[in-house]
């Protein structure tokens, strides 16, 4: 089996990376060091060579020679495309070289039928069929970063910055970045602004300004073009702002820092799985297997025909180039117009005049999380555009108990996407019961939507309330509850705001305390994480940063364990290994505590390796959001906001609300491939409130991946694997209006 990184350029023609990797695929490569590294370690480079059948000769040979029949190869369309290319002459290239003495018959009969699965790599999230490509996360990162620090410096000089980002002719970094920071505007390729943007960015600018706000930001996609294909420049915004409005307005091009650094959390997790998922493809694939890619919808691993993706993702080109823009923005995907349409609720719409004539509170309920403020402000804004009171509920349920409650507006949470915690305070506890919390509390309000960790005291309070409201009247209005947790402990849902955040955390000081120990004797460290009885946080930072073991409440353990793991480290540590690293959940066994298997592997290591220990505590709970946190925060409070906005109309009887059946109290949740709304009543059932977690949790399937790659010799279940599929304009059509 051979693997083949193709370019990672930003440019238009990326078929490259085809020989390299070939001649050197027997070189050993330890998984566990590799997590870290940004790039590509087995390199990546242009071949102009393959191009023409002659080079392909060459690579057919080199592959034949080897004994290699299943390729995976990772790249973007053209690398792609080259690779589809290359099967489909595969016959023929073995015919030529046998008739030329390149190879022998036998080798050509052992070599009779070449797989090919695609795994695609790119920061500019340019390729149709997926979600996410792999490093789109990583660039995000480092565009957030460099976002955030602009905003410091703007904020004090009042100044307007114009930030140019790459992606070539996709404007997903440019608006994801612009979703993830409240941008005043952004600037995409796929969707041209109209022929007099000038005065509404103008106009916007102005706003922004009289609102309040010391600071404008401009994100500008590198491909940006009006509606006449004529380029949108940062200097040619830049100029417009200096002279219309004498704003000291500077401009940042980010350039090639987004594609460098250590890759997300998100990033590696994502690869390790789609890698897997290639693997299987692989060995499954038979002669009369379409080549395929392998890609991400929603939170589940697909495979679509290769060529199927590629035509697509020209047919946007095409559109493009024919002014065809809203084509355009459809084939880009799902994903990406929900996003476009999030963004363009929240930047170019204004509260109507007219009013709804209802109130819509928003708070949050339990430990804070990174990722609630962004969540709070799309809320906020998405519900007085559609014309309702929002107010503003402080320490949650007992803030709703003494009254802590105000009327909320646009601009207070203008700047609130960027920031962690949660700025309207949150308490771990409802109080004694949220019977303590006077049904006249909620008199005034026609709906609730709250950020939760809902397990398990968030979870019995709206459970209390919902069945309140066989008492109390006042308790018959919609409730909505978003998850957001850094322990990725809720019921009903694939991913918690706040999550991601905790995630990267771990990882990179995973990685900075292994880095560390850089040039000592050899050493394991044994770190503690949070998570309460879910081991989400233990397992997926174990497989980010490349941990030799990761212990878990949910997947039980004794003392032999511990001392197998023990004994594989000894035997690791006898090769090239130098470091060690074991995660252990805060609640995974009340007996083998931290310090316990700290003591245990210092023991038995004597000799061999030594040991420290490190407990991360809340710092896990802090840090600005990442961009996945500020973007899926964003896109649940407006989802979340328009399923309320729906549910007044359906329970709106003469000007007063009446919602008392399980579908008017819902919690909002990605479940696979979608965002679903889920009654709470029925996600009683699927929960063991004694461990604050769900009673079946996905990402429990990827455990043997971690262990795979720390070199342990176990099975992999692939009983779950994808199957082929077809992509359809189906797919392709938003979940739904906001």
């Amino acid at each position: 089996m051979g693997w083949v990184d193709g370019h990672r350029g930003g440019h238009k023609d990326r078929m490259g990376g085809w020989t390299q990797g070939w001649t050197d695929t027997r070189t050993a490569i330890h998984p566990p060091a590799i997590p870290p590294q940004g790039g590509t370690v087995i390199g990546s480079a242009r071949c102009q060579d393959f191009r023409a059948r002659e080079g392909r000769l060459r690579a057919a040979r080199n592959l034949v020679k080897r004994g290699i029949t299943n390729l995976c190869v990772i790249g973007g369309d053209g690398s792609l495309t080259g690779a589809d290319t290359f099967r489909a002459e595969w016959g023929g290239l073995l015919a030529d070289l046998v008739k030329t003495g390149g190879i022998t018959a036998e080798e050509a009969q052992r070599s009779s039928h070449l797989n090919i699965v695609g795994m695609v790599g790119s920061i500019d999230n340019d390729f149709c069929g997926t979600d996410m490509t792999i490093g789109t996360d990583s660039a995000l990162h480092r565009i957030i970063e460099i976002v955030d620090a602009i905003t410091t410096t703007a904020q004090s000089h009042q100044r307007t910055f114009v930030l140019e980002v790459m992606g070539r002719h996709c404007g997903y970094l440019a608006l994801i970045t612009a979703l993830a920071c409240g941008a005043d505007w952004v600037f995409i390729p796929e969707s041209p602004p109209e022929d007099d943007w000038e005065e509404h960015l103008c106009r916007r600018l102005t706003e922004t300004r009289d609102g309040g706000s010391r600071l404008n930001i401009i994100i500008v996609a590198e491909g940006a073009i009006d509606k006449h294909g004529k380029p949108i420049t940062s200097d040619d915004i830049k100029t417009l702002v200096v002279k219309r409005l004498g704003y000291d307005t500077r401009v940042t091009i980010l350039g090639h820092v987004q594609r460098g650094g250590t890759p997300s959390a998100f990033d590696r997790i994502l690869a390790s799985r789609m890698g897997v998922e290639a693997v299987m493809a692989l060995l499954e694939g038979t002669p009369e297997t379409p080549a395929c890619v392998v890609s991400l919808s929603g939170n589940q691993a697909v495979r679509l025909p290769l060529m199927e993706c590629v035509q697509v993702t020209k047919d946007v080109t095409t559109a493009m180039n024919e002014g065809r823009f809203e084509d355009a923005l459809k084939l880009r995907g799902r994903s990406f117009q929900n996003n476009w349409n999030v963004y363009k609720l929240l930047a170019h719409i204004r509260p109507p005049a007219t009013k709804s004539g209802y109130t819509v509170a928003v708070m949050n309920v339990g430990a804070p999380a990174a990722g609630m403020n962004a969540a709070v402000r799309a809320t906020v804004r998405i519900g007085l555009i559609h014309g309702h009171r929002m107010l503003a509920v402080h320490d949650g349920f007992e803030g709703l108990a003494f009254g802590l409650v105000e009327e909320i507006s646009w601009n207070a949470v203008g700047s609130w996407t960027g920031l962690g915690g949660s700025k309207l305070g949150t308490k771990s506890q409802p109080g004694v019961r949220v019977w303590s919390v006077s049904p006249l509390s909620f008199s005034s309000l026609h709906c609730l939507l709250m950020d939760v960790p809902i397990v398990p005291q968030a979870f019995t309070g709206c459970l209390e309330l919902v069945e309140g409201r066989a008492r109390f009247e006042e308790l018959c209005i919609p409730l909505c509850i978003i998850p957001a947790t850094v322990s990725n402990n809720v019921p009903g849902s694939d991913f918690s705001i706040g999550a991601d955040t905790a995630l990267n955390t771990i990882t990179n000081t995973c990685d900075l305390i292994k880095q560390s120990a850089a040039g000592t004797k050899r050493r394991v460290f044994i770190i503690e994480t949070m998570g309460g009885f879910c081991g989400y946080l233990a397992t997926m930072a174990g497989m980010a940063a490349g941990a030799d073991a990761a212990y878990i409440y949910e997947e039980p353990f004794t003392s032999r364990d511990l001392q197998a793991n023990v004994d594989h480290l000894i035997e690791k540590m006898k090769t090239t290994v130098k470091r060690g690293l074991v995660l252990r959940n805060e609640c995974c066994n009340e007996n083998y505590t931290t310090d316990f298997i700290y003591n245990l592997y210092s023991e038995e290591g004597k000799g061999v390796f030594d040991c420290r220990k490190n407990v991360l505590g809340h710092m896990q709970q802090g840090g600005s959001p990442t961009p996945f946190d500020r973007n899926f925060g964003t896109k649940m409070g407006a989802k979340a906001v328009a399923w309320i906005t729906g549910k007044i109309r359906e329970c709106s009887r003469h000007g007063r609300i009446f919602a008392n059946t399980a579908d008017s109290a819902c919690l909002l949740g990605m479940r696979k491939r979608s965002l679903v709304f889920q009654p709470i009543a029925e996600l009683r059932q699927q929960t063991d409130f004694e461990h604050r977690i769900p009673k079946e949790q996905w990402w429990l399937r990827l455990r043997p991946i971690l262990k795979i790659l720390a070199k342990y010799n176990i099975e992999l279940d692939t009983s779950e694997t994808a199957h082929l599929e077809h992509l359809t304009h189906k797919v392709l059509v938003p979940e739904a209006t906001l």
